[in-house]
């Protein structure tokens, strides 16, 4: 702030610049003889026109104004200066030899900001002038600061922001790194999770979702199968087919999860709570733990149950291959209205280009491109 301290000072201290409007001659001379003796610089205008080009040309820090000019009325002036932003600080005496009250009223309805009858006494004009011109200077002194407020504000908004960014992005790093820990024993691939939380955020953008929620997805998302934590490895690991009670404690990691992820503060944590113990259940009311159906099901598990079935079935595992891509949509297809939400379905598919694009770019080869909410079509 020292700098626009000094910076502030200087215009302070600079010579200050007067501009003299009036269509009579001897009198502009008559006032700039004095102003310049006082250490003025002195602009002179002879109509109104003029007044108005040259003090949005050269800044003058007061204008004297006569009001009865050719070409442009004094009244006029000052309405064109008060409407641009750059001369509606610089203050204005009226110097006019009417004693008309209504014209003067109206003057400084206007915005005027004093008046002088003519012929004006120097000791008078000159202490006013004086006066108003510390008035400039102070107020081009305050916006100068305010300027250089407003930057360093600005400054160190972008520098939190990016702070934040970074912050936020390691947090995902640490929930997708967290999450391989439930996963890491049955999943044959490193880019599952954050394949699943892109789909999920690309899916509520294309629902119409604003970027918090898609955000929270993003973040979410991964926490989905974090229950298998609790599930022993003689299933979880079982090469073959499970049997109906192998199946029914499979099937209790939703709840598992659940339970891990409770009596969070933090917003993706809750989401993933939710996520965590509904991303089983099914449209048509067939699905677990709960048996939950239709718009029962909460949107988040909604949308990550089909982020979830189409990495599955286009991922290969040491038990499959991966399905083609369109049979993988095929498969999404079939399941509307029975496993999954329609609507979802229908956002997934308006969502198809970004789909893939995050199935290229997040690939086992172990390329990772973080999913960019701006760039999601929202």
């Amino acid at each position: 702030m020292g700098s626009a301290t000094g910076e502030g000072q200087k215009e302070m201290n600079r010579k200050a610049k007067i501009a003299v409007a009036d269509d009579d001659e001897r009198v502009r001379c008559t006032l700039s003889d004095v102003l310049i003796t006082q250490g003025y610089t002195v602009i002179h205008a002879q109509n109104g026109i003029e007044a108005v080009q040259k003090t949005s040309k050269d800044s003058p820090d007061v204008v004297l104004l006569d009001l009865h000019m050719p070409e442009m009325n004094g009244l006029e002036v000052i309405k064109q200066l008060k409407a641009e932003r750059s001369t509606k600080i610089i203050p204005i005496v009226i110097i006019t030899g009417s004693d008309d009250l209504d014209l003067r009223v109206q003057a400084l309805k206007l915005g005027a900001d004093d008046f002088i009858v003519k012929p004006p006494h120097m000791a008078e004009l000159s202490a006013r002038v004086r006066s108003l011109v510390k008035v400039k200077a102070y107020n081009d002194y305050m916006r100068y600061y305010q300027t250089i407020l407003e930057e360093e504000v600005a400054k160190r908004t972008k520098e939190l922001k990016d702070a934040h960014e970074k912050l936020k992005r390691a947090s995902l790093d640490t929930i997708y790194r967290l999450s391989r820990a439930a996963e890491y024993k049955d999943e044959d691939t490193s880019v599952h999770l954050q394949r699943i939380s892109n789909y999920a955020a690309a899916i509520a953008h294309a629902i119409g979702l604003d970027n918090g929620k898609a955000e929270a997805l993003l973040y979410a998302a991964p926490m989905h199968d974090i229950g298998k934590l609790g599930i022993p490895d003689k299933i979880l690991l079982k090469p073959g087919k499970l049997t109906a009670e192998e199946w029914d404690i499979m099937k209790k990691h939703t709840v598992f999860g659940s339970q891990i992820l409770e009596d969070s503060d933090s917003d993706f944590i809750k989401f993933g709570k939710t996520i965590a113990l509904t991303h089983h259940e099914k449209w048509n009311g067939s699905g677990y733990p709960q048996g939950l159906k239709g718009k029962e099901i909460p949107i988040e598990g909604r949308i990550t149950a089909i982020a979830d079935v189409f990495d599955a079935v286009t991922s290969k595992r040491p038990y499959k291959e991966a399905f083609p891509e369109a049979e993988a949509f095929h498969i999404i297809e079939e399941g509307k209205g029975v496993h999954f939400d329609p609507e979802l379905v229908d956002a997934f598919f308006q969502a198809k280009d970004q789909i893939l694009r995050i199935k290229q770019n997040y690939t086992d080869n172990g390329k990772s491109v973080f999913f960019d909410l701006a760039q999601s079509g929202s």
